[in-house]
């Protein structure tokens, strides 16, 4: 090779490597990325798949903002550079708006700019049956009332979240890069005097393809078969799941299964878990944390008063996850209960009371449902009525006012529903409402603590608003009172040790601050064992989300770690036990796992700012909350839930300028010219390159 040649070949190897190292920068160059957005995802159950998806390669769009029927008419018709990617307010996130662009092939995407200003009339893209499918009644049971005939209790639920979309929606922060999206399409597309705005324009990139598709048994199958012969299997979907939370008043042997002789037990219930149309977005204020909250503090206030006095029967507190998504987690228990691979079962069950939506209830009636069906049994109905009288009297002695519904009327959903599905167990269902939900936005991004009046004076520090008793506290703390106190009467307690069992409005307002504002605060840190405030740390300096998702080989839902660690420091004792020692008990004498949990937790910061930890020993457990179709391997179940989450690869958001179509052609032109410029010159080149390349040398002198 000639010195010239290797000099073009130099130069070509350095233009090779600065095109790498500098493909970075020219790409931000080109693009905006948006990192404050989340995904509609897709997700299936046993017949059919709903939720979003974008193409394999995302799907884009030029940018226009919906903000006119003008603009709809636009984007739907009118608008000369199709498709759009829509950009609106979450106020005109709508389902009559929604179907017009779901049937038609000129939208892209949508993106939602989630504001804290909810719609005056409500907004729930729930269904207006909540889990209709997976309750008690049904043609077997109770067929008049099946499918919300006589009561529908989320009349505002429109079933947007039950639709499936071909296209991407994202939602989008309302923040600097929401302005420079804007910014971008005012410069750039906003119509003159209503006229096309000409080329380049600003156009909008998302990607969120899913794997899965069709219904959870064609997407378990596909996922099976890579199982089995796969080199490199690949999940296509994951069952929805996570694990429930329970404690008991005394200790029950978590290692002796099934029924437990000369045990009678009165189960309290909540659930953990809530959805909106968003992945991972779940507020749920009034429809879940008024619940967890309640119940939390009527344990809490039960605790010391069970230990001078315990009642004759044991009780029960727990607390499912995926009660959204066709009651998975009280299913689970149930099938537990029923397959003897729970603590009790199902005979060991005295009685029921669920905490449902309380958290609205500003001075008014508490209710107090039943189910007609079961209360046709004499001795169903006088245990009922008994617990109804009970509940009642403890009521009117706090001048609360509890009534009941008509006694033909259905009970609310409720995981109730899934133990009076196995048998006809007495119960009851506690709510703000006499039929339809007072909650008018069920399942949705504005089911927020400012909705369930939780709000704070603007002057008060972080610490001063954990300490704060809002009028939601209050509220809540009369409710927990009235649980823990019929609970009590419930389990058979002595009623002259009533009036030592109130709930504590402080304990109230601070569980409301940590799971509706911020859960990194100084009163769930000094709760939690030290792994979880490290690197990783599941504290946040806003609410958890109460979205059940995956459940991940042993990884656990934040607000299930939450709750349980919470729970443990309110029915826990705290011991004299080192940290070794509390992370290995059987090494002590007198300590059982099979009775308790054992956690070493961090304790409170003192005024020098170290913390003193601790061991708590409390009998609070988790157990799985995954449906048994999953198990029994019944992905066509009717009986159980089958939902499953689609997996993805990428989630991404972006915006640029795009040509008009006539350049990229010209560009795309000059491309190929250029190349077949350079394919000739090259072969000639090439061809020549003894000639071009070879150096004249003269003859050598030779001297002999």
């Amino acid at each position: 090779m000639g010195p010239e040649s290797f000099k073009w070949l130099q130069l070509l190897v350095f233009s090779f490597f600065y095109t790498y190292v500098n493909c970075s920068s020219v790409e931000k160059k080109i693009y905006i990325e948006l990192t404050n957005t989340v995904p509609c995802v897709r997700l299936l159950n046993a017949t059919h798949q709903i939720g979003c998806q974008s193409s394999i390669s995302g799907d884009t769009g030029v940018l226009h903002v919906l903000e006119t029927d003008a603009d709809l008419e636009w984007i739907l018709s009118t608008g000369p550079h199709p498709p759009y990617m829509v950009l609106m307010e979450s106020a005109l996130f709508t389902r009559p708006t929604m179907m017009k662009m779901k049937n038609t092939s000129r939208v892209a995407g949508v993106a939602v700019i989630h504001t804290s200003t909810a719609p005056d009339k409500g907004f729930s893209p729930h269904t207006s049956c909540p889990n209709q499918n997976m309750g008690v009644y049904r043609e077997q049971y109770g067929p008049e009332l099946a499918n919300c005939n006589q009561t529908v209790w989320n009349p505002l639920g429109n079933d947007l979240s039950y639709e499936d979309f071909t296209f991407p929606i994202f939602s989008l922060k309302d923040d600097n890069q929401t302005q420079i999206i804007h910014k971008c399409f005012e410069q750039h597309n906003a119509r003159v005097n209503g006229s096309a705005p000409q080329y380049p324009l600003c156009a909008m990139q998302l990607f969120s393809h899913m794997h899965a598709v069709t219904d959870t048994v064609t997407c378990m199958r596909r996922t099976d078969l890579q199982n089995s012969f796969s080199v490199n299997p690949e999940k296509l979907c994951d069952p929805l799941g996570d694990y429930n939370v329970w404690a008991s008043i005394r200790p029950l042997n978590d290692s002796q299964k099934g029924h437990k002789e000369n045990e009678s037990v009165v189960i309290a219930a909540t659930r953990l878990d809530g959805r909106s149309f968003f992945w991972d977005i779940a507020p749920s204020a009034e429809g879940t944390v008024s619940g967890i909250v309640t119940l939390l503090a009527a344990a809490q206030a039960l605790y010391p008063v069970t230990k001078e006095a315990q009642p004759p029967r044991n009780i029960i507190f727990t607390f499912f996850q995926g009660e959204a998504f066709d009651y998975i987690g009280s299913s689970r228990m149930v099938y537990d209960m029923e397959k003897e691979k729970f603590v009790i079962d199902l005979d060991n069950v005295h009685s029921m009371m669920e905490i449902g939506q309380v958290g609205l209830r500003s001075g008014q009636n508490l209710w107090v449902h039943t189910d007609p069906v079961s209360r046709k049994n004499t001795t169903v109905d006088d245990v009922v009525k008994t617990l109804v009288s009970s509940i009642t009297s403890v009521a009117s002695s706090l001048n609360l006012t509890l009534k009941e519904p008509d006694t033909s009327q259905a009970l609310p959903p409720s995981s109730f529903q899934r133990f009076l599905r196995s048998r006809p167990i007495p119960g009851l269902v506690l709510a703000d409402h006499q039929s339809s939900f007072n909650n008018r936005y069920y399942e949705s991004l504005y089911d927020t603590a400012a909705y369930m009046n939780v709000n704070y004076p603007p002057d008060l520090t972080p610490e001063q608003q954990l300490e704060y008793e809002t009028e939601a506290a209050k509220s809540l703390s009369e409710v927990a009172t009235v649980v823990a106190r019929s609970l009590y009467k419930q389990a058979g307690g002595d009623d002259r040790y009533l009036n030592n069992i109130t709930a504590d409005t402080k304990t109230v307002a601070k569980l409301l601050y940590g799971f509706l504002i911020m859960s990194n605060n100084s009163w769930f840190s000094s709760l939690l064992p030290p792994e979880a405030l490290g690197r990783g740390s599941i504290l946040e300096s806003s609410p958890p989300q109460y979205y059940v998702g995956l459940r991940l080989d042993n990884s656990v839902k934040t607000i299930t770690s939450f709750v349980q660690f919470i729970l443990a420091n309110m029915t826990g004792t705290v011991t004299n036990l080192n940290q070794s020692q509390c992370q290995n008990p059987k090494s002590v004498p007198g300590e059982s796992k099979d009775l308790y949990f054992y956690t070493w937790v961090s304790g409170p910061v003192s005024a020098n700012g170290t913390t003193e930890p601790y061991c708590v020993r409390a009998p609070v457990r988790r157990v799985k909350a995954l449906s048994p179709a999953f198990d029994l391997l019944d992905y066509g179940s009717t009986e159980y839930s089958t939902w499953t989450e689609s997996r993805w690869k990428t989630i991404r958001a972006r915006i640029f300028l795009v040509a008009s179509p006539e350049l990229e052609m010209m560009t795309l032109v000059v491309g190929v010219a250029v190349l077949l410029v350079s394919l000739l010159v090259t072969y000639f080149v090439s061809s020549k390159a003894e000639l071009l390349f070879s150096s004249t040398r003269e003859a050598p002198n030779t001297t002999y």
